[in-house]
């Protein structure tokens, strides 16, 4: 069954605690933390005081994806806050084998990141050590873009390559996804949906995870 990671950079933060738990209760999967630091995205979010204060009033899964020059300087603090995984930009890890290695040190899952641009080769030596690739289905740095229709066979050959390895990979898919295109990014191989303002932006909760998994099958 596909996963459903609503993403609080769409919540109202005005109640932010409120908006979690009404996520959960409408059956999300995971809870999605966008982390952006002004430079490796044009925007600035929330640091790992947020997610401690998530983690007091969820017990879902903490989706945290570090869109940050740097990682490894913070990856211990988003672990201590309360994260369960943690997804670094292949593209700002200079070292991301050691980068892998920390955050598995932490006793967290490992995600990698990558950008629409980014090929799918440059995951060929670290693949086997990660637990889900998170693809990137918009440039990040803003919510509210729309889905970049190439990322779409992105998402089949990276299942078919994990598929044929033998892989209990997840792939996740963040960026434009919606109620009307969730079940082709599911039938391209997508295990989770990141969803930001086609979830907290919608008038019933329940009801965007309902009609989610019924187009899923």
């Amino acid at each position: 069954m596909i996963k459903i990671a609503p993403s609080v950079l769409s919540a109202d933060f005005s109640k932010l605690g409120e908006e979690v738990k009404e996520a959960e209760k409408a059956g999300a999967d995971l809870i999605h933390i966008d982390v952006m630091d002004g430079h490796f995205v044009p925007n600035i979010t929330i640091g790992p005081l947020i997610v401690e204060s998530i983690r007091k009033v969820s017990n879902l899964t903490l989706d945290v994806h570090l869109m940050i020059e740097e990682p490894d300087k913070f990856i211990e603090d988003f672990a201590r806050a309360g994260a369960d995984i943690i997804s670094i930009h292949l593209e700002v890890s200079a070292h991301s084998h050691r980068s892998i290695s920390y955050i598995k040190e932490q006793g967290v899952k490992v995600g990698i990141s990558l950008n629409p641009a980014t090929p799918l080769s440059s995951l060929d030596f670290i693949l086997s050590e990660v637990d889900m690739v998170l693809l990137m289905s918009v440039n990040p740095g803003f919510g509210g873009q729309k889905f970049i229709p190439q990322v779409m066979d992105k998402i089949k050959i990276l299942k078919g390559i994990i598929q044929n390895k033998g892989y209990n990979i997840d792939i996740e898919v963040d960026g434009g996804v919606n109620v009307n295109n969730a079940g082709d990014i599911k039938k391209a191989g997508a295990d989770i949906l990141v969803m930001g303002n086609a979830f907290f932006h919608s008038k019933n909760y329940a009801e965007v995870v309902r009609k989610v998994r019924e187009q899923s099958g």
